[in-house]
């Protein structure tokens, strides 16, 4: 009998297939897409205009626009490299390459310059803001478990990886 029962343990967990992912419960764009909704409810009960000219409303359009087609090159990539992008699904590769080798998180930029550029668009100081509490809420029901997921599951490579490229910008 041996002593060390952990190590047989540690062998037949890694040789188990990944079935769970990151366990992120709550889709993330389920946050940005709420936190949209509180802002039109706050500027209904206490409007907050940003003093946005018409003529540079524009601005907060092309900013949106640019954040979908982020997440929309980000889903593409995930497919290309056949991996789920849905964080409670396994994960197969770590993507380094295009958006990812500038940021960890390139797809939860995207959602925050929806936010932004929406916020922009309509003169709305509320939906504007709401990227801020998103990021937060986003570390703690997303990013974190996915990091830890990915640091267990990849080891060095993806310890390497967080070194050299940052979490958001």
């Amino acid at each position: 009998m041996r002593e060390d029962s952990s190590i047989d343990k540690k062998n037949f967990e890694a040789d188990k297939p990944d079935q769970k992912g990151a366990a992120v419960k709550f889709p993330p764009p389920a946050i940005f897409a709420g936190l949209i909704l509180l802002g039109v409810g706050l500027q209904y009960l206490w409007p907050v205009a940003m003093g946005v000219p018409e003529s540079l409303e524009f601005v907060g359009v092309f900013i949106m626009l640019f954040g979908l087609a982020i997440a929309v090159l980000v889903n593409n990539s995930f497919k290309r490299v056949g991996t789920a992008i849905e964080p409670w699904k396994p994960t197969t590769k770590i993507l380094t390459t295009g958006f990812y080798a500038w940021s960890r998180n390139p797809i939860y930029i995207g959602f925050c310059m929806i936010n932004i550029g929406i916020g922009i668009s309509s003169n709305n100081f509320w939906i504007f803001i709401s990227f801020i509490p998103a990021a937060v809420l986003l570390y703690y029901v997303a990013i974190a478990k996915e990091e830890a997921y990915l640091e267990d599951k990849f080891g060095e490579e993806y310890i390497a990886y967080k070194a050299e490229v940052r979490r958001w910008i």
